[in-house]
């Protein structure tokens, strides 16, 4: 390997790692608020992809009738619950029109101007609005009520709501995969690397996203309040902030992230129903790195995964995803070894 090829295996890792690191960042994000293992996550980025793909083709896409679904569910559950509890009959409306408002009026929206082939960017804003739901949704329909179970029956439950999604994908999406073009076409010649538009769209939308999280955490009430609920989830009830609201609001934070990162790498490779799965694993190896704690870790371990896949596919292109998951196993190894944990009985 000479350091032309070095540069570009390097420059591919880098831009690879900058969005894992988007998904490892969400990662630990979902899992310090509400202590959810969220294998999901990919889902989130194949949705994004796969609705710009049907837009720029000027059809309505599936995550319409997905999203639809999913507050109908949402309302539904509300309901029964309402009933068994014997509130008011207003009341329940209310709750069930303010749920269905945002999704129904977005779906509409998205019925109205997806034969109009709008311009990209205002393609991938309409996407951001039709997946970055699912989040709230999907906690409120699957992890709310086991908000106080155990990390193992959460990670149960988010292995089978993987399975969920990924089928509900095939049936909504379908089996055909999509590139998407990608937003900024400009080549730039730098020695012998070739800097592409699309690269560095990468990197100053993961560098922005980045930094409004921080500013987010450190500056706004609800990041702090967020803070408050990872340290100390108790303390923070006691409080008076509500784990319920945290965690919708962190699945609706990692929704948002996973939906950027779909329309980020979704020029960048062919998309599937099920592509997400592994592109969220990615992100969750980084995350390992990070213990599920720390987000400058999972930026570091995010990069380093990126770096590994791409000079892994140079020497064993046939076990690149393989290098990448067993680069977990030392880590594991290594934290078990440093803080080790024993069972009372």
């Amino acid at each position: 390997m000479d350091a032309t090829i070095a540069g570009i295996l390097a420059l591919d890792g880098l831009t690879n790692g900058a969005v894992y690191a988007l998904l490892a960042l969400a990662t630990v994000l979902v899992f310090a608020v509400t202590r959810v293992i969220f294998i999901p996550q990919g889902e989130f980025v194949a949705f994004a992809a796969l609705t710009l793909a049907f837009l720029q083709m000027g059809q309505v896409p599936g995550t319409v009738w997905f999203l639809l679904v999913m507050a109908a569910a949402v309302v539904l559950q509300d309901l029964a619950a309402g009933w068994r509890q014997r509130r008011p009959a207003a009341r329940l409306a209310a709750q069930a029109a303010r749920t269905l408002a945002f999704p129904a009026a977005v779906s509409l929206l998205t019925m109205w101007l997806a034969p109009m082939q709008l311009p990209m960017l205002a393609q991938a804003a309409l996407t951001m609005a039709l997946v970055t739901p699912f989040g709230s949704l999907l906690y409120r329909l699957a992890y709310e009520s086991l908000a106080d179970a155990s990390v193992l029956v959460l990670l149960i439950v988010s292995v089978g709501v993987h399975f969920a999604l990924v089928g509900l994908g095939l049936f909504f999406f379908g089996a055909e995969g999509f590139r998407n073009p990608s937003f900024w076409d400009q080549r730039w010649q730098l020695g012998p690397l070739t800097l592409s538009g699309q690269t560095l769209f990468i990197f100053a939308a993961s560098f922005g996203l980045i930094v409004a999280l921080w500013l987010f955490f450190e500056r706004s009430l609800a990041g702090k309040a967020l803070r408050a609920t990872a340290v100390n989830r108790l303390g923070a009830r006691l409080m008076g902030i509500s784990s319920s609201s945290a965690g919708r609001l962190s699945f609706t934070m990692a929704a948002f992230i996973g939906a950027l990162s779909g329309l980020l790498i979704g020029p960048t490779t062919t998309i599937f129903y099920d592509t997400g799965f592994l592109i969220g694993l990615k992100g969750f190896v980084a995350a390992v790195f990070a213990g599920l704690a720390s987000y400058p870790l999972a930026l570091v371990g995010a990069l380093g995964v990126g770096l590994l896949e791409a000079y892994g596919s140079f020497w064993a292109s046939a076990y690149k995803e393989v290098i990448v998951f067993a680069a977990i196993l030392p880590v594991l190894l290594w934290r078990s070894l440093r803080d080790p944990h024993h069972e009372d009985h």
